[in-house]
């Protein structure tokens, strides 16, 4: 591999939360998700969009999903995102926490993205500059432990975190 591609590599990792392609064996993505969904078009408001859900689970993501997913999650997501793209706005997927998250969310294109501390503090956060339409499937985890944490999913076109 060249030296341009392992940094093009590298410098899209920390820019961004890194795809994974490998299947989830523990995640049921097609589960009921725990806290609920919504559907949100481009242009959406209020932005950025809220919901509170505890994190955590028994599931280890770096095990069962691999790649740089991180902390502990359930089977079933914790919240379905169904967007409707359609402007040259981000979105940002991003977890307030007052404990250590981290982010896991299948994308409409099939691919996981995880993070862990991309937000402000220990939060994660996940951009997609050119975002999909479709089902985004939403795990919060919990780092280092199988704990439930009180923590805060925000959708936003508009904030970065």
């Amino acid at each position: 591999m060249k030296k341009t591609s392992i940094f093009a590599a590298v410098a899209s990792a920390a820019l961004l939360a890194t795809a994974v392609t490998g299947m989830a064996e523990a995640q049921n993505w097609q589960a009921a998700p725990t806290y609920g969904n919504v559907s949100l078009t481009t242009g959406f408001q209020p932005d950025p969009y809220r919901v509170n859900v505890l994190s955590g689970g028994q599931i280890n993501a770096s095990n069962s999903i691999g790649g740089s997913c991180r902390g502990f999650i359930a089977n079933a997501p914790d919240f379905d995102l169904y967007f409707t793209a359609g402007s040259n706005l981000p979105l940002v997927i991003s977890v307030s926490s007052n404990a250590d998250t981290t982010l896991v969310i299948r994308a409409p294109n099939g691919l996981w993205y995880c993070d862990d501390d991309s937000g402000q503090g220990l939060n994660p956060s996940v951009r997609f500059n050119t975002p999909m339409s479709g089902l985004y499937d939403i795990w919060v985890g919990t780092y280092g432990n199988a704990s439930n944490q009180a923590a805060q999913i925000n959708i936003s076109e508009l904030y970065s975190q």
